[in-house]
């Protein structure tokens, strides 16, 4: 991630401590290479190596205290001031405390957002062991509420990187129709994404051994699956799940292709109207989606469509948050399920990107379901992807065994 990106985010940060009456936030990292916070790649854009404090105040203090060999990486990739230790961080990390006298400190551990969870526990008890015996040890408080503003709230340059992933995604779905036919496998049209993606450049926006997630017909792996190899057959429906990586953003969209019969010359009603009501039911959640509304009221509102249209209830979420991570942020578009905890309870917000993305069975044919992505505005959502309206249709005269068409 670019320095001016960093930087960016970090000027967030002050203006979010200041809105919930933060005094400071504190990333207690080690070894983060090995052991990663999420927050690290938006606010530092590096590892390090030694215990190490990344302080941002209400008041616009960047601070960097670290162990002496890693403090010119540090300063080549964010804007912190660096005061480094040599034998030991605890003296100066409490004289940094005492000098601020913070009176509320959020450290990053979350019961509900796994990106707000990057504290370990080892190392949570070794910053209450430096602290013990000092007013600060009870002023520790989750980072969640700053964490998920942060991560959440997109600015114009995260937008702009997002729609690029977008369009190179979109671009390879348009290939993906000139390119699949009966015969192929699932593990065919993967291996082509693959190629397309490599050819751009680009990495896979997520775990590669699923991203493309390709499933065609009934009964297939399913969500979060690798693909198989399953045979794309005639009157099959098939839908992939897909995204790229591009300039430290992604994108994470699905599109749904169905394989004519011989002798069908129209797409099979059952099929048409799966299709249409997860179109009809992904506009209805646009609409909808505004400031202020909570994460289940949305969902509730594709859910109850799919349903009422006599179709059985997806079994996850409609929406999650996207942006340097295909799952971003800790608002969700989700059910009010135990497995959510409180994330279907957060209101949505001004300038998060979400995906919405319900599927429903269409029997004997396989899983219909577009995923798309919109940009919470003032006023309510903007699509950034382009939506899908139809389904793809693949002629029963295309098989395997003629030539792809040339791209």
């Amino acid at each position: 991630m670019s320095r001016t990106m960093i930087s960016e985010k970090l000027d967030q940060a002050v203006r979010i401590l200041d809105e919930f009456e933060i005094d400071m936030w504190l990333t207690f990292v080690r070894e983060s290479s090995a052991s990663p916070d999420p927050m690290l790649d938006l606010i530092l854009g590096t590892h390090c190596t030694w215990q190490s404090a990344l302080i941002v105040t209400r008041d616009n203090k960047k601070i960097a205290l670290v162990g002496s060999l890693d403090a010119q990486n540090i300063r080549d990739h964010a804007p912190y001031e660096v005061r480094t230790y040599v034998n030991a961080i605890k003296p100066d990390l409490l004289t940094l405390l005492r000098s601020e006298n913070p009176d509320r400190i959020a450290v990053n551990y979350s019961e509900n957002d796994a990106l707000a969870d990057g504290l370990s526990h080892g190392l949570f008890l070794l910053l209450q062991n430096y602290l013990e015996g000092t007013c600060f040890a009870e002023r520790l408080v989750s980072s969640e509420p700053v964490v998920a503003a942060l991560r959440g709230r997109k600015s114009p340059g995260e937008i702009r990187r997002i729609q690029a992933a977008i369009g190179e995604t979109l671009d390879i779905f348009d290939r993906v129709t000139d390119f699949v036919r009966t015969g192929m496998t699932e593990k065919d049209v993967a291996a082509f994404i693959r190629g397309e993606t490599e050819a751009r450049g680009l990495e896979p926006a997520w775990d590669p051994v699923h991203c493309p997630g390709v499933f065609t017909g009934p009964d297939s792996a399913g969500a979060h699956a690798g693909p198989t190899d399953r045979v794309i057959e005639p009157g099959h429906i098939l839908n992939i799940d897909f995204g790229v990586r591009k300039d430290d953003y992604v994108s994470d969209l699905q599109r749904t292709w169905y394989f004519m019969k011989p002798g069908e010359e129209e797409v099979p009603e059952p099929v048409r109207h799966g299709f249409q009501t997860i179109v009809d039911a992904i506009r209805k959640a646009a609409d909808f989606l505004k400031p202020g509304r909570m994460g289940w009221e949305v969902d509730a509102v594709a859910r109850e469509w799919i349903v009422n249209a006599g179709y059985g209830e997806y079994p996850h979420g409609l929406g999650h948050q996207v942006g340097r991570k295909a799952h971003d942020g800790s608002t969700l578009l989700c059910p009010k399920w135990d497995r959510y905890g409180r994330t279907p309870f957060r209101k949505v917000e001004e300038g998060q990107v979400f995906t919405l993305e319900p599927r429903l069975t269409v029997e004997g044919c396989g899983i219909a379901t577009v995923e798309e992505i919109v940009l919470v505005t003032r006023e309510g959502t903007r699509f950034l992807s382009t939506p899908q309206k139809e389904i793809y249709r693949i002629s029963s005269q295309k098989t395997a065994s003629e030539p792809p068409a040339v791209t």
